[in-house]
């Protein structure tokens, strides 16, 4: 398994509408992978893998779609004070309570700078019993990167925020930020990887798509490009396996295989499509779980309903600690999403 690929691509800075540093990345590990790679107005990162065998039927070879967003949860800057604090705006849904003391990274047309977040106001030693309950909205929090009035003659309005946080392995676990989404990323490259020289009839598109965290924005415009027959969205979803939440929130469990995901809020995959998946995960003995989720959304919902319409379904990957910088992945799960991508690739 390609940990280092995985590693440089959450450890690279991308928040919605600044995805060129993935996009650079995803271009350096694919050469000789496909036959046109082209990067559409918006950014998103199109792929295109024509069909090595005619179909036996005598048809058009049928158009496959993964869609596989590069953008993680972030921040651009909103505000400078004369004293060089920084205010930011959230790009992508964070809890709050998530957010205190954390290492962030601060990058800039010139470079990247260091920072510390923390929310405004006083700390523990001076602050009251009520002061301390109250969880400060996003936009209460305020970024220290250590220049003082210097910030503002280097650091703009729209500079964009992240985590600044290592990947690490523990146990049989991946842990890292931006896993949501660079999971997907990891997934459009390794399963092309994998398919090898099979001599597939489908014509395979991997589109890395831009700004999903705010929208699905960039693969709406991909999906009408491309005007796929068949879609899967590519994605993490959650894993609450984890004390506190009771077992019909759990949605995936770690170990148990990818997800087959069949409902969100965005979009109610295509019923046959999930049999067919679920068909061929049991032939090629590939563990899988079904999974749904109340809230939410993901790029396959794009896919279903571009242009005049496609099948979709989504393979998702449980992630403990979902958008956070501890998001958690079990090694067999991405496995088994790799090995369904591939071998459905290389049916079809």
């Amino acid at each position: 398994m390609n940990i280092d690929l995985l590693r440089r691509l959450c450890e690279t800075p991308g928040v919605p509408g600044h995805e060129h540093r993935i996009r650079e990345l995803i271009l350096s590990e694919i050469e000789g992978l496909f036959d046109e790679v082209t990067v559409d107005p918006m950014g998103s990162l199109l792929c295109k893998r024509a069909s090595r065998a005619a179909p036996k039927d005598g048809s058009d070879p049928k158009k496959v779609m993964l869609l596989c967003h590069m953008d993680e949860i972030g921040f651009l800057v909103s505000h400078i004070t004369d004293k060089g604090f920084l205010y930011v705006q959230p790009v992508g849904g964070f809890d709050p309570r998530n957010l205190f003391s954390r290492r962030v990274l601060v990058s800039t047309d010139d470079g990247d700078y260091k920072g510390v977040m923390n929310p405004g106001g006083r700390p523990i030693h001076i602050s009251s019993a009520e002061e301390r309950k109250k969880v400060p909205e996003p936009n209460e929090f305020i970024i220290d990167v250590g220049m003082g009035e210097e910030a503002k003659d280097k650091i703009k309005i729209g500079d964009m925020v992240t985590m600044d946080e290592p990947l690490i392995e523990i146990g049989n676990k991946i842990v890292s930020k931006a896993l949501d989404n660079r999971i997907a990323c990891w997934l459009g490259i390794e399963a092309i990887k994998a398919l090898g020289k099979a001599k597939h009839t489908c014509e395979i598109h991997v589109a890395f798509t831009c700004q999903e965290e705010v929208g699905l924005r960039g693969a709406r415009t991909a999906a009408f490009a491309i005007k796929p027959d068949i879609g899967f969205g590519v994605d993490t979803t959650l894993a609450c396996d984890t004390p506190g939440v009771p077992d019909q929130d759990r949605t995936t469990v770690h170990g148990e295989g990818f997800g087959l995901h069949v409902k969100d809020s965005s979009f109610i995959a295509d019923r046959d499509l999930v049999k067919e998946i679920e068909a061929l995960a049991e032939k090629e003995k590939i563990p899988f779980q079904r999974t749904m989720l109340r809230a939410g959304g993901q790029d396959g919902a794009a896919a279903q309903q571009s242009a005049a319409g496609a099948k979709a379904v989504g393979i998702v990957v449980g992630t403990r600690y979902i958008h956070t910088v501890t998001e958690m992945i079990h090694r067999d799960d991405l496995k088994a999403a790799c090995d369904i991508l591939a071998a459905y690739m290389e049916a079809a």
